[in-house]
């Protein structure tokens, strides 16, 4: 009886990837377990101290520090950051998925896999810029090289941190972990796949190096994130950078700018904080206007 007592209160198997220690706690708990307190414990080997919300703060720098600390001793100190839809496929995956929904006859099948296609236009457009900037990255001083970050999973994500792989240059994924798991893209390089478990510091993180945003298409988180750029920068809590929309018609059937401006919600200057373009070359040549260190090589 002792026995299946201790083995009733025993702590949770964790999972050999100790990034699933918060999701393997919380299930523990939610069956009415709970790690046994151990006071002799040592508090930073104590995952359920650590996992407790009296101790959020903590692992809120922990998320600052890590990253931090891993990119400054790689040197990396100038980012260009690429946002936009996790659910856009490459073409060559479109043009697969739409012949197979041909082959079935199904409607809605064929209408998802139509705009899959319809889609796929931006993951090329995305893998496209971020070739030229690593391109262009891979022969300057690593003082003066600018690295592709993005959020590390599929759609533009992967598309813009191929790019920067093609190139033969490191890409920085800044992952989240989410209900529906969201995998690395196979990308982003090994030593630069950082994992969050909160948006806040995931999205200081982004902009700490940013040196410009690049937006494509995208839905609310692509929104979420491009707007609280937008205003860290017009109310000067974060310095002046580039931000281009890419993606003109998208952008401007979207939202509604000049409506802002007409209510007076938004001054006419703060419109010159934004950049629409359709190409990826345009996109290159006008953040290498802003950027001293790009604009020869």
């Amino acid at each position: 009886m002792a026995h299946n007592a201790r083995m009733k209160n025993s702590p949770p198997p964790f999972p050999g990837d100790l990034t699933q220690a918060w999701q393997a706690l919380q299930q523990y708990s939610d069956q009415g377990q709970h790690l046994p307190a151990d006071a002799n414990r040592l508090a930073f080997a104590d995952p359920e101290f650590l996992l407790r919300r009296a101790t959020r703060g903590i692992r809120l720098e922990l998320e600052m520090l890590k990253p931090e600390l891993d990119l400054g001793a790689q040197g990396i100190e100038h980012t260009i950051v690429v946002f936009g839809s996790a659910r856009f496929v490459s073409p060559e995956q479109a043009a697969e998925a739409l012949e197979q929904a041909r082959q079935s006859g199904d409607p809605q099948a064929l209408k998802y896999a139509t705009l899959a296609q319809k889609n796929a236009k931006w993951y090329a457009q995305a893998r496209c810029f971020a070739h030229l900037v690593a391109s262009h990255a891979m022969q300057q001083t690593p003082a003066q090289r600018l690295y592709i970050c993005t959020g590390g999973g599929p759609g533009i994500m992967e598309a813009a941190n191929r790019g920067a792989h093609d190139a033969g240059a490191p890409t920085i994924g800044l992952n989240i972990t989410l209900p529906h798991e969201q995998h690395t893209n196979p990308y982003v390089t090994p030593a630069l796949n950082f994992k969050f478990h909160y948006f806040a510091a995931r999205k200081m993180h982004f902009m700490m190096r940013a040196k410009a945003l690049v937006a494509f298409p995208g839905g609310f988180g692509t929104l979420d994130e491009l707007f609280e750029i937008i205003t860290l920068v017009q109310t000067r809590k974060a310095q002046t950078l580039p931000i281009v929309l890419f993606g003109t018609d998208y952008w401007k059937r979207l939202i509604n700018f000049e409506v802002l401006i007409e209510e007076g919600m938004i001054a006419p200057e703060d419109m010159q904080l934004l950049h629409f373009c359709d190409d990826p070359q345009d996109a290159w040549e006008h953040l290498r206007r802003f950027l001293p260190f790009a604009a020869t090589g």
